[in-house]
Order: structure tokens, then sequence, then C-alpha cells
């Protein structure tokens, strides 16, 4: 079990499109990061990179998932009726 210094949502993060992070301040003086593939996984912990401290990001998981490919499903005509 995971002890969480603080709960904060996504939209109070800062995002940097060159690496794909979202930061935000640690009381150390760093920063806790999450990447942007992180939240597309599912993971909802930050971590500061100089302190043993994480952060639960609260965020709308269908907002970051991938583009999926799903296939086109069977038009009628292609059933066959055993």
């Amino acid at each position: 079990m995971s002890v969480f210094h603080d709960e904060v949502e996504i939209e109070d993060f800062e995002y940097d499109e060159e690496t794909e992070t979202y930061s935000y301040p640690c009381p150390c003086g760093d920063r806790f990061l999450i990447t942007r593939e992180d939240l597309e996984n599912g993971e909802d912990v930050a971590t500061c990179p100089s302190c043993s401290l994480i952060l639960r990001v609260i965020y709308d998981q269908e907002q970051f998932m991938r583009d999926e490919v799903v296939a086109e499903p069977l038009s009628n005509k292609e059933l066959v009726k055993c």
C-alpha cells in the first residue's frame, strides 16, 4: 500500500510538449513527474526524482487513451446462416 503525499488533478500540472511529461512542484524543491504514456497506460502515480514522495494524479483515463483501431463489424450479407 502506497502513502500518497497528496492527490492533484491533472489540470493543475504543467505539460511539456517536447518531453510529453506532466510536472507539479514538490515540497523538496524538485517536481513530481508523470508522462503522457504513463497516463495512457492507466498509471496514476507521479513520482519525484529527488525524494520519496509520490502523488496520486486525478484524471479521466478516457481522455488519454491512445487511438485504437477497432475492426469494423461484419455486415449482414457477410453473415452465413448455418
